[in-house]
C-alpha cells in the first residue's frame, strides 16, 4: 500500500482527533453522549473551535480522498510526488486544527488555502 493511501486513512480519522479535543477536555459528563450535537454546539472558546475544526475536516476530506484516488488511477504523477503531496496535506490539516483551536485566524486561513492548493496540485499534476 502506498504512503498516499495511508494518508487517506489518517485523513478519515483526523476529524475525530478534533472531536476528542472538543468533547474530552475540561468538564464533561455522561449526558454529553445523549445529545452530542447539542452538547458540541454549546461549547465555548477553544473547545468550540476544536468542534469547528472537526466540521471543516469532514467537509474537506472527500476532496482529498478523490484527489489521491484520481492521481493513483491516472498514474502519470510519480508515486513519490503523490506521497509527498499527501503527507503535506495531512500536515496542513494538523496545522489547520492547531491554528483553529488557538484562534490564529489569519494563519488558519493561509494553511487552509495551502491544503486546498495541495488538493488542486494532485489533480493538475496528474493531468
Amino acid at each position: 500500500m502506498t504512503t498516499a493511501y495511508w494518508c487517506m486513512l489518517v485523513a478519515i480519522f483526523l476529524p475525530y482527533v478534533f472531536t476528542g479535543l472538543a468533547k474530552f477536555r475540561g468538564d464533561f459528563g455522561p449526558k454529553q453522549n445523549h445529545n452530542p450535537r447539542e452538547f458540541l454546539e454549546g461549547l465555548q472558546g477553544s473547545r468550540k473551535r476544536a468542534h469547528w475544526a472537526q466540521q471543516n475536516s469532514f467537509e474537506v476530506t472527500p476532496a482529498f480522498l478523490a484527489a489521491v484516488l484520481v492521481a493513483q488511477m491516472v498514474g502519470t504523477l510519480p508515486q513519490a510526488t503523490l506521497d509527498c503531496l499527501a503527507i503535506a496535506w495531512v500536515a496542513s490539516r494538523l496545522l489547520f486544527g492547531i491554528c483553529y483551536i488557538a484562534d490564529w485566524a489569519t494563519l488558519r486561513s493561509l494553511v487552509w488555502f495551502a491544503g486546498m492548493g495541495l488538493i488542486a496540485a494532485m489533480f493538475i499534476m496528474s493531468a
